[in-house]
């Protein structure tokens, strides 16, 4: 438990300003010594769930053991989990660590930018644009996902992109990564058009300090055939285990149209997804 605290506590510690500190400060200045130890435990724990996370983790657990006690407590971070809303998917897998579960939960969104074309194709790296380009375009039929309304059109040439992500720059440190190894969970949506057959492609890479693979997904390339329902398919994978040394995220996905028709009859693809996710709730 320890151990953890500490990497935990790096996540946060780097951007703690002294004015963020001051709450707790205050509060363990108001109290003296003797006091510290007189305070019921219950009592502690509802002034620590009145503070903010992190000055529990990096200033809090600090003070003095009986401090520490109740900082590290399952209790405090299971209930902090309970009053914000994180709750779990399965009720019977339960965490190992309610901490970690509860700055996972709280830190957790898609990590790629622009995933549904709303901004054409800003933030995306284009690796190849065959037959006449990408192009962004109104979703041709209802997605189940009722924000998304645009998706990414590939021509009759191969077209991909690629977005690289830098998890330390988005707040997941190299000490958090390699003590915790965060399941990492990707997913992207892709559908051909009803009249042209198309091929879609995915590559999910972890890469290490010099952007070399750690860990890969790279499923067999998916074919939809010309006259069909043209429904949304998800492709998904989570990555575990995967070991230290992950920095960076390299996500490439694209396709052609198979029928090679001039313009944008290739597959269509939208809301990307690369996350950093509880365990549990994957």
């Amino acid at each position: 438990m320890k151990r953890k605290a500490k990497a935990m506590g790096a996540t946060h510690s780097s951007g703690l300003a002294s004015s963020q500190m001051s709450s707790a400060a205050r509060l363990s200045a108001s109290l003296s010594q003797g006091d510290l130890f007189s305070v019921p435990l219950e009592i502690m724990e509802e002034i620590f769930l009145n503070l903010p996370p992190q000055q529990v983790v990096c200033v809090c657990r600090l003070v003095c053991h009986q401090w520490g006690e109740v900082a590290d407590s399952e209790s405090l971070w299971r209930e902090r989990c309970r009053r914000e809303g994180y709750r779990l998917r399965d009720a019977s897998r339960i965490p190992k660590d309610w901490r970690l579960f509860y700055f996972l939960c709280k830190k957790r969104r898609n990590l790629l930018k622009n995933p549904k074309g709303d901004q054409q194709m800003k933030n995306w790296q284009i690796l190849e644009n065959g037959g006449d380009n990408w192009k962004v375009e109104g979703v041709m039929v209802p997605h189940p996902n009722e924000t998304v309304q645009k998706n990414f059109v590939t021509s009759y040439g191969m077209c991909k992109k690629s977005q690289l992500i830098d998890l330390a720059v988005e707040g997941y440190n190299p000490l958090f990564m390699d003590h915790f190894q965060p399941d990492i969970k990707v997913s992207d949506w892709c559908a051909p058009r009803w009249d042209c057959g198309s091929e879609y492609h995915i590559c999910v890479e972890l890469l290490n300090q010099r952007k070399k693979p750690v860990q890969t997904f790279a499923p067999e390339t998916v074919y939809f055939e010309q006259w069909n329902d043209r429904q949304w398919t998800q492709m998904t994978h989570v990555f575990q285990n995967y070991g230290p040394g992950v920095r960076f995220i390299r996500f490439t996905h694209g396709g052609k149209d198979t029928q090679f028709w001039a313009g944008w009859y290739g597959v269509r693809i939208t809301d990307s997804c690369v996350e950093i996710s509880p365990a549990v709730d994957t």
